[in-house]
């Protein structure tokens, strides 16, 4: 294990690369990564980093997203099968066929979505930032992509627009049941619950603090309370054991686990770095097309 860490090290400098690893992914190859964050974290990160080769450890749409923004820059993924599927649960003729239904209609994409969806979108948004977003948009009218939980938590908070719902959804998040939040509830009524936003609205409904991935890290370590309930991909307990080690983290009760996501790893990091392979290659109308949508994004959100 240390002579492969040394290994990723040594590639690192000859390729000068930059290595960005999502929560979610193993905690061996968070412990190496240079970067480690939610979806909007690491879009920011590749968007002012001025390495060569940009090594993404995430699923697809992460690296199409380095791609659009750093279109000079050589962005490589470990493993091109590691693939998020609802970032694929909507698709163009849904879009068009909105447009066509409701006048004064802003098309929102959630980051966690193909290139082509955001090339067809008016703006992308995170879990971190979707209310300040949204809430700044002029149209009353909002088609809320791919992800209808985060969708209606979103329209949940600003009813005085109207929301289309797509039927897209977060495996890993809507196998979270509110009964498996009670029952740990049950076993730990001490701890508080912190909710990720993909989930179903009744698990959000029992949640203390209910925000983005990186937003439950920071809620943990800022509270004085010393036992929490974590409703989102496991991954994330490694930063939190990090930033935390005196406090204690449970799921609700069942396996919180993004099998993609774990398809990352330290050896096929070595693999892709070595051999530069697994190259994110985009269209430049398709980039420029979807570039506008995480424009638009980075300026309200700023």
């Amino acid at each position: 294990m240390e002579n492969l860490k040394k290994e990723i090290e040594q590639l690192k400098q000859e390729k000068n690369a930059v290595l960005l690893a999502h929560y979610y992914v193993d905690d061996a190859v968070q412990e190496i990564a240079d970067y480690v964050g939610d979806s909007y974290y690491l879009a920011k990160v590749a968007l002012k980093e001025s390495k060569d080769v940009i090594c993404f450890a995430g699923v697809n749409f992460m690296g199409e997203s380095a791609k659009i923004l750093n279109p000079d820059r050589t962005v490589i993924m470990p493993d091109q099968k590691a693939d998020c599927p609802m970032a694929h649960m909507v698709d163009v003729e849904k879009i068009e066929e909105m447009r066509k239904k409701y006048d004064d209609l802003a098309v929102v994409c959630y980051i966690n979505s193909t290139a082509e969806i955001k090339a067809h979108s008016d703006v992308c948004v995170t879990s971190s930032n979707a209310l300040k977003v949204v809430t700044a948009l002029p149209q009353k009218n909002i088609f809320f992509v791919p992800d209808e939980n985060l969708g209606r938590y979103i329209g949940s908070k600003l009813p005085e627009k109207n929301f289309i719902y797509n039927d897209g959804f977060c495996h890993v998040h809507r196998s979270i049941t509110a009964e498996n939040v009670k029952k740990a509830k049950e076993v730990h009524p001490e701890a508080e619950v912190l909710v990720h936003p993909e989930c179903t609205p009744d698990v959000v409904a029992l949640g203390d603090y209910v925000g983005s991935t990186s937003g439950i890290i920071d809620y943990a370590t800022a509270s004085d309370k010393d036992v929490f309930i974590i409703c989102t991909e496991m991954g994330v307990l490694y930063e939190l054991k990090q930033k935390n080690p005196g406090k204690t983290f449970y799921s609700a009760g069942h396996r919180q686990f993004c099998p993609n996501m774990k398809r990352i790893s330290l050896e096929n990091v070595r693999d892709t770095l070595r051999d530069m392979k697994n190259q994110v290659e985009l269209p430049e109308e398709l980039r420029l097309n979807a570039k506008k949508a995480l424009d638009e994004m980075l300026r309200i959100a700023q």
